[in-house]
């Protein structure tokens, strides 16, 4: 490269110095020389190479994010359906709770839940029914047929062991638990397993 001479032109005040352009010069901006193309050519290229470079590593790091965001899913998705099934039983569990606590006993109610604990045993063999006071007072009211099957071989008895609506048979062979809680307990671990 040439070195461009500008002429200095000192007017009346060094203040006003100015530097003006020799006529050489506005041809040399025109034209670049076949250096400054060569150059030019070397720079686009070595930006295009690093732009590159740069997208590919942004593509791998892309896929790295991505795969480790895929390997999350795949396993918060199994957790989350096992947190929800648990959910899922517990709330089941508490609205039978509550739809259990809110039914009035009634004397079908008490006579089904002794019916289907006796179903269970041998008629030959001697067995006491317990029931809550105030459902073994409700049955006497109505002088259900349940009471006055009462025989050498059927007792029954108030126990404050039993809750309302519900009741216990022992048998010499062992105890059947039919009341309310019980059965919530069952139906609790088998939702549970």
């Amino acid at each position: 490269m040439n070195p461009v001479i500008h002429s200095l032109t000192f007017l009346p005040t060094l203040q006003q110095v100015q530097l003006r352009p020799s006529a050489a010069e506005p041809a040399r901006a025109a034209a670049p020389n076949d250096g400054e193309l060569a150059a030019y050519e070397r720079g686009r290229l070595e930006g295009e190479r690093a732009l590159s470079e740069k997208l590919l590593q942004q593509r791998a790091d892309l896929q790295v994010l991505e795969q480790g965001l895929l390997e999350s899913l795949s396993q918060a998705v199994p957790k989350l359906v096992q947190e929800c099934e648990g959910a899922l039983a517990n709330l089941t569990l508490e609205i039978a709770q509550k739809l259990v606590a809110g039914i009035p006993v009634s004397p079908e109610m008490i006579q089904a839940v002794v019916h289907e604990a006796l179903k269970d045993i041998e008629e030959s063999s001697e067995y006491q029914i317990y029931l809550n006071a105030e459902d073994m007072e409700l049955l006497e009211r109505i002088e259900s047929p349940l009471l006055k099957q009462k025989g050498p071989a059927l007792h029954f008895q108030c126990s404050p062991e039993v809750s309302r609506g519900g009741c216990i048979v022992k048998t010499r062979f062992g105890t059947i638990d039919a009341r309310r809680e019980t059965k919530i307990g069952a139906l609790q671990k088998s939702l549970a397993a």
